[in-house]
């Protein structure tokens, strides 16, 4: 009788404990007659949690570590879990919010209007979609109509990306994805990675504690922004290192763009105007001060985020100014061709149109450096949730419809900022693990799908001084196509004697429009430059070096669609008494002495060259293949000889250091058999007599 007495007494307190969990329990001293002075600490507590969430921006971690406490206290309280959950919907651990929701949803279903939609929330970031969708809708049928009116719409998007999530979740793209590892990510939040055009230099947003300044943004609780730089060193990244000032500063700097050879960078400063983009680019070694873009980027609204094409010729950005499709739209401007390399100047910018941006926000535009792939992030298109990445391409004139690039690189939550490599292969972004090494960590992700061939032509050596441009047969032929693809060119520059690297001046010259379309400078540790280019384009190319003679040459790339690479090795040959050069750029009219305007540029080079060394005696002299009489040939070398000394006279050379001579067909460097060889013996010298 006494064991049955027992038992029942037992069932008794456990069904009424059953009972009473399931009962909304208040914090309130006749439910905890007991425990007065603890139940005042905890509702200190939680008045301290609400002020937090009025905060602007609302603090929501340092919010949810008291209600948690609270919590240890009282489980049983519908609106502390409805507001456990509301915290955790704000961190990088959202699913944590549903079984909180789902408990406030159990003891009290009316305790907040939005519950529904909270819990479906929680639903939706932990790839429940079906469930998602049955609280969307059962949200959406608690309104009255005038909150359908206000909120039915943003209620419809959430439960079309639950049917396009199922969508992209059961077709997933075929990638592996590697963390960069604890070299490079560390227990603070790493994000915005940013890689260089042939994966050598990868930049990043990190707050850390060795950041300049070593302040702390009390309004987030985080040390402020600055960015790291990390470089590969065979397969593996180096340890990040901080470039300190004047690149970082004492607030926040976040990377939002690079340059394809890692000379540029665009940086995000959230001080003035609510947001705006500054250029710092690196010059005999050294980071420069970062400078305001100007207003056509610039405005009182927020510009978040920047990139350049290849050929650093369009800026593209982001922009939440009025006159949009609705949100931060992506705009593009060209750079003004009057401009100066390293003081640029915008054309008007324009709205890259609703191919691209939508009524919701788009961010973090990235061009890959082939020229013609954009990437960026949109609220809006065929998106999981929030932000997702998103592709198109430039083609027949248009850009493309964006094509969410999938899951498992898109989820549910925000994904922003995605850089791949020159082949598309590779690509960097950031993502919150459970296996993390704390907060966001750099991912690296490979993307395994069919492959382009990429060629290689380390081996190809391009003739060093020639007359005619060089062409890239390398490549493939020549065909029509509409839309051509970039074609990277990268090499090394080194003295010609003793093949030590150089960092020197480069400049890309578009023949066609006889204009400066690149400049940059090549590594002045390594002597390598890489620069993207159009194909189907001849060009010019000149390379300046102090102590050095100047080097130019010209060289078309046949029109390609697909990305490829050339390399060039570039030797420069030092101011010494006999040095002599071919002024590849050089040009006069057929059978005559008279300059052609595209020779300006080339003999601008030389009257530097004169001015910089205002010692240096020159010999400039002509050269003819063998067609028609030797006497002839002679003329016309001679003539075009002095041309040559004459412009240079009228840009304020002394005479006294020139001096010229013809040498008509004497001295052939090809053979005459040919057009080739023909074209390669019409040429004009310079020779250094003394210094």
């Amino acid at each position: 009788m006494k064991v049955t007495t027992t038992i029942i007494g037992a069932l008794f307190i456990f069904i009424m404990g059953q009972l009473f969990a399931q009962q909304n329990v208040e914090f309130d001293k006749d439910n905890f007659p007991d425990q007065r002075k603890e139940l005042r600490d905890v509702i200190k507590k939680l008045k301290e949690a609400d002020d937090l969430l009025e905060e602007a921006p609302p603090k929501y971690a340092e919010a949810l570590e008291l209600y948690l406490e609270a919590y240890d206290f009282n489980p049983n309280n519908a609106l502390l879990n409805y507001s456990i959950g509301k915290c955790y919907l704000h961190t990088k651990q959202k699913p944590k919010a549903i079984p909180y929701l789902e408990k406030a949803m159990k003891l009290d279903p009316d305790v907040a209007a939005n519950l529904q939609y909270l819990l479906a929330m929680g639903y939706h970031y932990n790839y429940e979609f079906d469930k998602a969708i049955d609280h969307y809708n059962k949200y959406r049928h608690s309104l009255t109509p005038y909150e359908l009116t206000e909120y039915g719409a943003a209620v419809e998007k959430r439960i079309m990306e639950c049917e396009d999530a199922r969508d992209i979740v059961r077709n997933p793209v075929w990638i592996f994805k590697d963390n960069l590892g604890n070299i490079v990510n560390s227990k603070y939040p790493e994000y915005s990675p940013i890689v260089n055009a042939d994966e050598t230099v990868l930049m990043f947003t990190s707050c850390r504690d060795v950041t300049t300044g070593g302040d702390i943004d009390e309004d987030y609780n985080v040390y402020y922004e600055d960015i790291y730089i990390t470089r590969k060193d065979g397969e593996v990244w180096t340890r990040p290192f901080n470039p300190g000032k004047p690149f970082n500063d004492d607030s926040h700097d976040a990377i939002v763009g690079l340059s394809t050879d890692a000379s540029h960078v665009l940086i995000y400063k959230g001080e003035k105007n609510g947001g705006d983009i500054y250029i710092c680019q690196i010059e005999d070694g050294e980071w420069q001060r970062p400078a305001t873009l100007p207003k056509e980027i610039n405005t009182k609204y927020h510009e978040t985020g920047a990139c350049f094409s290849p050929d650093m010729q369009t800026l593209y950005f982001v922009s939440d100014k009025e006159g949009g499709y609705g949100g931060s739209d992506i705009y593009y401007c060209h750079v003004d061709p009057d401009s100066k390399p390293h003081r640029l100047k915008f054309e008007d910018p324009m709205n890259m149109g609703s191919a691209i941006n939508t009524p919701y926000d788009e961010e973090a535009v990235f061009m890959q450096a082939d020229g013609k792939t954009i990437y960026f992030s949109s609220k809006g298109h065929k998106t999981m949730g929030g932000y997702d990445i998103f592709k198109s391409e430039f083609k027949n004139g248009k850009w493309t419809e964006p094509v969410n690039i999938g899951h498992p690189i898109n989820t549910p939550d925000d994904d922003v900022f995605f850089s791949v490599n020159i082949t598309g292969k590779h690509g960097y972004y950031a993502s919150f693990e459970q296996d993390g090494y704390g907060g966001q960590d750099l991912y690296m992700v490979t993307f395994l799908g069919p492959e382009k061939p990429l060629i290689h032509h380390s081996d190809y050596e391009y003739l060093a001084f020639e007359v005619k441009p060089v062409d890239e047969t390398l490549l493939e032929e020549e065909v029509e196509v509409k839309d051509f693809a970039m074609v990277t060119v990268r090499g090394t520059v080194m003295d010609q004697v003793t093949h030590s690297p150089l960092g020197v001046i480069m400049e890309i010259i578009d023949n066609e429009s006889n204009r400066v379309i690149a400049s940059f400078e090549s590594n002045e540790r390594t002597g390598e430059y890489l620069v993207s280019l159009p194909s189907g384009k001849s060009y010019g190319l000149a390379v300046k070096a102090k102590e050095y003679l100047f080097h130019s040459e010209n060289f078309d790339i046949p029109p390609v669609t697909e990305f490829r690479e050339m390399k060039k090795d570039i030797y420069l040959k030092k101011v010494e008494i006999g040095s002599k050069i071919i002024l590849q750029n050089i040009f006069f009219e057929f059978n005559e002495a008279k300059l052609q305007p595209e020779s300006m540029p080339e003999l601008e080079r030389l009257v530097k060259l004169m001015k910089d060394v205002p010692t240096l005696k020159i010999e400039i002299s002509g050269h003819t293949d063998n067609v028609g009489s030797e006497l002839y040939n002679q003329e016309l070398s001679e003539k075009r000889a002095k041309a040559v000394v004459d412009y240079l006279v009228a840009k304020g050379v002394d005479r006294n250091r020139l001096t010229y001579k013809g040498y008509g067909l004497t001295q052939p460097i090809a053979s005459n058999e040919t057009e080739e060889g023909r074209a390669m013996n019409r040429r004009t010298e310079f020779k250094v007599i003394s210094r």
